[in-house]
């Protein structure tokens, strides 16, 4: 098995779908190759990601107690509604269907109700953290990638009067691409990447023999303007804002030398 047949097969392993033999093939080839195996790690991260994005409460006692009193009230006004006779019936009703409703529906109609209440209080810094979980997970899944099966870059060329004409035909937004050869970080290329629900550009440095992944995309109101350090997996992320984009810078050098990425970046940004 080769490195494009496993990832063409990578969703299918993750969600137990293939057959034992596949499983064995791929499991194989993620002991030999270190590229996949990096790759399957940042897929079932984004797995653990979205499972555990959303809050899960237990439902108190109280609460079970109030869904039951708003049935017997809800049985006891139709009950009146329809005269006397019927509301002995109903109430005849209640009394042995209540019992008899499972304690799961009750738990499950009480934990929406509360997740909802809950969900409705919470405020936007609360729900940041996991925001921002999920996308430095996304962004090392697209920086690992872009390693794998030849798609490091759509436009590969060191002239920055190359890889932006070529960039913003494809996008609406035109984004900064500045040479930094002379920092140390020449300018590889660029392709078109998808995060965050909608399209960027995704501009590639060289480090050494490293590779910067740089993520870009217009800027939206209430983005925070500190920067922003992460390691995650062996990867250092990177991100900061200025008046007009969003950058997310991803690489396996140092924090150090990322640090210096950025501060390049931001010169000749300020520059033009």
């Amino acid at each position: 098995m080769n490195c494009e047949e496993a990832i063409n097969l990578m969703d299918g392993y993750l969600d137990g779908e293939l057959d034992p033999i596949t499983n064995q093939e791929i499991e194989r080839h993620l002991r030999d190759c270190r590229s996949c195996e990096q790759a399957y790690e940042a897929q079932r991260a984004v797995v653990r990601a979205i499972g555990s994005a959303a809050p899960y409460y237990k439902a108190p006692a109280e609460l079970r107690q109030r869904i039951q009193s708003s049935l017997r009230n809800e049985i006891g006004a139709k009950a009146t509604r329809n005269g006397t006779r019927g509301s002995q019936v109903l109430r005849t009703r209640e009394r042995s269907i209540l019992p008899e409703i499972p304690w799961n529906w009750l738990a499950l109609a009480a934990a929406i109700i509360l997740v909802a209440i809950i969900a409705s209080s919470l405020s936007p810094r609360l729900r940041a953290p996991g925001r921002d979980q999920f996308l430095a997970t996304q962004l090392i899944a697209s920086h690992v990638r872009s390693l794998m099966a030849n798609h490091l870059t759509d436009v590969a060329s060191s002239d920055h009067h190359t890889v932006k004409p070529w960039l913003d035909a494809k996008l609406d937004f035109a984004g900064p691409v500045v040479d930094l050869s002379s920092e140390g970080f020449p300018l590889i290329g660029g392709r078109l990447d998808y995060l965050d629900n909608h399209p960027v550009a995704a501009l590639v440095y060289q480090r050494r023999k490293h590779f910067i992944n740089l993520f870009v995309w217009p800027v939206q109101s209430g983005t925070a303007i500190t920067p922003k350090a992460i390691s995650r997996q062996g990867y250092q992320l990177l991100h900061w804002v200025d008046s007009d984009f969003n950058y997310w810078a991803v690489s396996d050098v140092s924090d150090n030398d990322l640090q210096a990425f950025k501060q390049a970046f931001e010169k000749q940004t300020v520059r033009h």
